[in-house]
């Protein structure tokens, strides 16, 4: 699948200033990215607002592949971390001032909101967030990341640090030709409601938490 960039603007937000762009894939399906800090790569290949001697002294971007999550992201749900980690994240790139959010349209680890609701309902019923989405016939995550390296590509970057607890997105952009020269943790977001969903995260599915973190969720069970 193709993914075209379609338009940008500036956004000033509670954290500070970004630039948004608009990206589209084949279906019509839209995906946002946030920046500060990098310029648009030309048709030639140059960029827009920076001279070669500003490039090469402009810090590797802080990224962060954020799946959108209406529940945790808009109406501020605690059935999740999704909230935290996006406003958090939001703020760190603003500080560092070289950066992106990479905001794909793939609600729910890319069910859908009407599984993820589903999935939900399922949860309250005592089922972790992996065997809700399993009962319903469904994967446990379907999210992809082949819109990343288009969105990349359009600041001119390929090189990144990136903001996830998730090894796989590192395992991901790696082979496709994005280098990873740091991995920045993002723990943020525990609390009552949902440091089982965090365990299942830690336990089944991979994701990296330190002890401070880990002591959290023991604590918040």
């Amino acid at each position: 699948m193709s993914y075209q960039f379609i338009t940008s603007a500036k956004l000033p937000t509670r954290h500070g200033e970004f630039d948004i762009h608009i990206f589209e894939n084949d279906d019509g399906q839209e995906h946002v990215m946030l920046t500060v800090g990098l310029s648009v790569v030309d048709q030639n290949g140059e960029t827009s607002n920076q001279s070669d001697d500003a490039l090469a002294k402009r810090p590797t971007p802080l990224i962060r592949i954020h799946s959108e999550c209406l529940t945790g992201d808009a109406f501020g749900s605690l059935k999740c971390d999704c909230g935290p980690q996006l406003n958090t994240a939001m703020q760190a790139i603003q500080e560092t001032g070289c950066g992106a959010i990479l905001y794909l349209r793939q609600e729910g680890r890319g069910i859908g909101l009407t599984n993820k609701i589903r999935a939900y309902a399922l949860q309250d019923q005592g089922h972790d967030t992996l065997d809700a989405n399993l009962m319903l016939g469904l994967p446990a995550d379907a999210r992809i990341y082949d819109m990343c390296g288009p969105m990349l590509a359009h600041v001119g970057v390929d090189a990144v640090r990136l903001i996830t607890n998730n090894p796989d997105k590192v395992a991901y952009l790696t082979e496709h030709g994005i280098n990873v020269v740091e991995r920045v943790p993002l723990l943020v977001g525990v609390n009552d409601m949902n440091a089982e969903y965090l365990a299942t995260k830690r336990d089944r599915m991979g994701h990296l938490f330190d002890k401070e973190f880990n002591t959290a969720l023991h604590l918040n069970k």
